[in-house]
């Protein structure tokens, strides 16, 4: 359904009658502008032009929603309705999110700050939003039914409070909410301190984990999955359709992840180690930082870590559950490993032609040979980089770090050019011939009495 300007205003007032508590509610004449996009690509960070200076975020194939200065509040408007989402080339799928995409906009604002938030309601059903880590007042906490009433379709309900606490949260609903968070309805919500000095980084990324299960030839998730979902996104993505994280040699980085998945998420970074410095609920004092190559993203939780960018090159950021690095994998595989499909190939070429047997000796040929695919799917194991096929999927992206890079340039910078004699090669020289080392004899530790065997007499019997 589509509202005019008039319908939100007059939804609007009804609204803060019933779930704003704040004073400055009276000052609440005119909802803000809801901008809106459909970009699948990250869009450049939003920085302040007024107020306390920070460093603001990038989103993985994601933005920042603007915000208006009201007398002493920032508003912004979330708008919740059905959207389309590409999850890479080669696959669409339609999903609920917010302001035209899934997931929604990343918040940013300052501690300190008075926000209010204004959310419509353009989904066939009731809806809420819950400011997850946030401190606030109970009756903007957002759970429908408890703290609220829910957000009809056609509303728009007003969220006023102020941020206590820098750090890194995230916006979800708290209605029908196996449906609406399986279906896409999340964001990031970055809260930056008001010292801008402190925490500062030079590049600072966010994204979210979130899983679907999407049959191939299908749009629409399926909402009552609960194990088996094929579809592991970062910010509604997979690999290959992931941006990468660029960044300059010797910038100060933090990554922030969060995961609204329904399981956790190991996420490793190649070619460096780092500090975690912060998690949903507050930042890590820097004596109790610990150092990783791994942090482990628990359901429902953020983490966030840094680093400094010394290491040039190209390096993979994944999850480390192995089948949640692949595309539209079907649970049913058998294992063919070994097997030798000689005579059942003859037999099936005689019904399909061009069948090729796969399997036998892995399933790297998935990823080398690109077949044809059933509509709206991507392949389950895909991707070439300037070596050859990658062979992977789903949670992936490429962190790649290079000299010389503006403060503000985020563009792909293409392949590394590893400097010459830095890549593994191919030894060709004589093969040294294999020798089998000879069986050790067991020996009797000395002075040790030897073991004696007795054999079980048959009219033994055990009970």
């Amino acid at each position: 359904m589509s509202l005019s300007r008039r319908d939100l205003v007059g939804a609007s007032s009804l609204a803060l009658l019933g779930a704003s508590a704040i004073s400055g509610r009276v000052q609440a004449q005119s909802i803000p502008e809801a901008p809106t996009t459909t970009s699948n690509t990250m869009q450049p960070p939003l920085y302040p032009t007024s107020g306390p200076d920070y460093q603001p975020v990038v989103t993985l194939n994601g933005w920042t929603l603007p915000w208006r200065q009201n007398g002493d509040w920032k508003e912004f408007h979330l708008v919740a309705e059905p959207v389309e989402r590409e999850m890479a080339p080669g696959m669409i799928a339609r999903l609920w999110g917010y302001n035209g995409q899934s997931p929604g906009p990343t918040i940013e604002a300052v501690e300190g700050d008075k926000v209010r938030i204004f959310v419509t309601n353009r989904l066939p059903e009731h809806t809420t939003i819950h400011w997850h880590g946030q401190l606030l007042p109970s009756g903007m906490d957002g759970v429908g039914g408890l703290n609220q009433p829910h957000i009809k379709p056609g509303q728009t309900y007003v969220y006023e409070y102020q941020l206590k606490k820098s750090g890194t949260f995230m916006y979800h609903p708290h209605a029908d909410e196996m449906v609406q968070m399986a279906m896409g309805m999340m964001g990031f919500f970055v809260v930056h301190p008001r010292d801008p000095t402190l925490h500062r980084v030079d590049r600072d990324f966010v994204f979210l984990l979130s899983s679907y299960d999407i049959e191939p030839g299908s749009y629409v998730p399926k909402v009552a999955e609960m194990l088996n979902f094929n579809m592991w996104t970062w910010n509604s993505r997979v690999f290959p359709g992931i941006d990468p994280l660029v960044i300059a040699k010797d910038d100060r980085v933090r990554v922030r992840v969060g995961n609204l998945t329904m399981t956790n998420h190991p996420i490793h970074m190649h070619g460096y180690d780092f500090e975690v410095t912060c998690t949903d609920g507050g930042w890590v004092r820097p004596e109790a930082r610990w150092p990783e190559v791994t942090i482990d993203i628990p359901v429902g939780a953020m983490r966030a870590y840094e680093f400094d960018a010394i290491y040039p090159g190209d390096w993979a950021i994944h999850c480390h559950k192995s089948h949640h690095t692949m595309n539209a994998m079907g649970h049913d595989l058998r294992t063919f490993i070994g097997v030798n499909k000689r005579d059942f190939t003859r037999k099936m070429k005689r019904l399909v032609s061009d069948y090729m047997p796969m399997g036998s000796a892995g399933m790297a040929d998935m990823g080398e040979m690109e077949m044809p695919l059933p509509e709206n799917t991507l392949p389950m194991m895909t991707g070439f980089g300037q070596f050859g096929p990658i062979e992977m999927g789903g949670m992936l992206s490429v962190v790649k770090v290079r000299e010389g890079l503006a403060s503000g340039d985020y563009k792909d910078p293409g392949w590394y050019q590893n400097p010459p004699g830095t890549v593994a090669w191919e030894w060709k020289g004589p093969k040294p011939e294999a020798i089998r080392a000879a069986t050790p004899t067991p020996s009797a530790k000395p002075g040790s009495t030897p073991a004696r065997v007795v054999k079980p007499s048959p009219h033994n019997s055990h009970k």
